[in-house]
């Protein structure tokens, strides 16, 4: 993993306040994990974008997507990302670090616990509601993102047309994902590759 280049370590700095050291990484990650049961999306914007303010929701939105391609827990690669950011390798191990010791110690304690009760009706019906709940907090995050696309080089009608199209994909053809992202995710890539060369040609500045 490569340090970013020095002056987009200065923009963001400028931009927007950012972790005071490893340690603070460490903490931060860790309070995110242990809150995140049935997955983190709603957690981790709210944490990171709203409340410590180390990203902005466009920069949220744009490294989420990149931690969703690729391989392993979406978090656990934003948690990389971030921490290599900032303070470099060290960082990332700091974030990723942060990530997984409370949780795993607390997962295994669990198991152990659930697995007397996991047949049991009550448990049962407990783990659909949060189910739900877990679907409620993805969705109502989702729609806060959505005002980060106004900067969106492809524009807000091609971005309401490739989300549209992807969750026709997925939710209702029940097409493979990698073909969904190879095919939707490689189009969008290379229109707003197409749209950032004519904005640069035209020297109109770029978000």
């Amino acid at each position: 993993m490569t340090s970013e280049a020095p002056e987009f370590q200065a923009a963001i700095l400028a931009t927007h306040d950012r972790p005071h050291s490893k340690t603070d990484l460490f903490f931060a990650f860790s309070k995110l994990a242990l809150q995140g049961f049935g997955g983190v999306l709603a957690i981790v914007q709210n944490e990171l974008v709203d409340r410590k303010k180390w990203l902005t929701q466009e920069e949220f939105l744009e490294d989420w997507a990149v931690a969703q391609i690729l391989p392993g827990p979406n978090v656990v690669n934003l948690s990389l990302m971030i921490g290599d950011r900032y303070f470099g390798l060290r960082g990332a191990l700091a974030a990723l670090a942060g990530m997984l010791t409370f949780p795993l110690v607390l997962v295994v304690a669990l198991a152990a616990l659930f697995g007397g009760v996991a047949d049991k009706p009550e448990v049962q019906g407990a783990l659909q509601g949060l189910g739900a709940v877990a679907a409620g907090l993805i969705a109502a995050t989702g729609i806060k993102l959505i005002a980060a696309l106004k900067s969106n080089p492809l524009g807000k009608a091609l971005c309401w047309a490739f989300a549209l199209a992807t969750f026709v994909a997925i939710a209702l053809l029940r097409l493979p994902l990698i073909g969904v992202l190879l095919g939707l995710g490689g189009l969008a890539c290379a229109w707003v590759y197409r749209q950032l060369g004519i904005l640069d040609a035209a020297g109109v500045p770029t978000p």
